[in-house]
């Protein structure tokens, strides 16, 4: 029958592992263990001890690498048992609470904003992405309309003969959504001090489909805009029916009490 005398507490038990005593006072074992793979002026004071586990301690010790602030040195050590010597396991650089760290890895494909792709990069589309549909679907997900014989002609132009893939009702949603509230809808300082919306200015280019009724783009080449996708309560200070005002003619300049230009008649003042 096994001897559980004299052992510590599991840390898995009601109470927390106490640290192994023999192993809490190899403090100096520890620290040459760290001063044999860093340099002594990276190491700064013991920290403290912590139980891991039955016989199983780590030594902490204060970082003094430039750069490193809140970071610590941890050195673990454990002994068998009935052995009095301990052996160490392992030695590694940790973030304390205070320590600067990188953000949490993120996937490209989340990091990746407008503007980012160059000439050559490619970016795959996720085979499950909810904004395409197969083309024979239309961009419909019922499909419904197919009485209508403009229907039956849009689905006829993408099977077999066009796209493999088109927009779905999802993605369709979500490309509106964005543009109408993000920097080409009627929400920023540039539509509300506009003399007139889009939907009224002879730049306006009308498009077809779903999102006609909603957007336009504009073909003003010295409007900010230019090219690009607008609501047609978007608006700016380029719209057509800005009409420069006519003059009135030469204003009449009023003489000159002391001509600084030309050469003055200064001894009959």
């Amino acid at each position: 029958m096994r001897d559980n005398r004299g052992m510590s507490p599991s840390p898995t038990g009601s109470r927390a592992a106490r640290p192994d005593a023999t192993c809490a006072a190899a403090s100096d074992v520890a620290r040459e263990a760290l001063l044999e793979v860093v340099d002594a002026g990276e190491v700064g004071d013991h920290l403290g001890v912590r139980a891991e586990a039955d016989r199983l301690v780590t030594h902490v010790f204060g970082c003094e690498l430039a750069g490193y602030r809140g970071w610590h040195w941890s050195v673990t050590v454990s002994r068998a048992s009935r052995q009095r010597s301990v052996t160490v396991n392992e030695i590694v650089l940790l973030p304390g609470t205070d320590a600067i760290t990188a953000p949490d890895w993120t996937p490209y494909k989340e990091r990746v904003e407008p503007g980012d792709m160059s000439p050559g990069d490619l970016l795959p589309v996720d085979p499950w992405d909810h904004r395409l549909v197969p083309g024979y679907r239309v961009g419909d997900p019922d499909l419904e309309g197919l009485d209508d014989p403009s229907s039956v002609r849009s689905l006829a132009r993408e099977v077999g003969f066009g796209r493999e893939q088109v927009l779905s009702v999802e993605g369709r949603n979500e490309a509106a959504d964005r543009w109408y509230h993000g920097d080409h809808g009627p929400h920023t300082s540039l539509a509300k001090q506009a003399p007139g919306p889009c939907g009224t200015c002879g730049f306006m280019i009308r498009l077809s489909g779903p999102l006609a009724s909603l957007f336009g783009v504009c073909a003003n080449a010295t409007a900010n805009d230019d090219g690009r996708v607008v609501s047609y309560d978007h608006g700016c200070g380029a719209h057509s029916q800005v009409i420069r005002a006519r003059g009135t003619g030469r204003l009449a300049i009023p003489p000159v009490v002391f001509d600084t230009v030309t050469m003055d008649d200064v001894e009959r003042f």
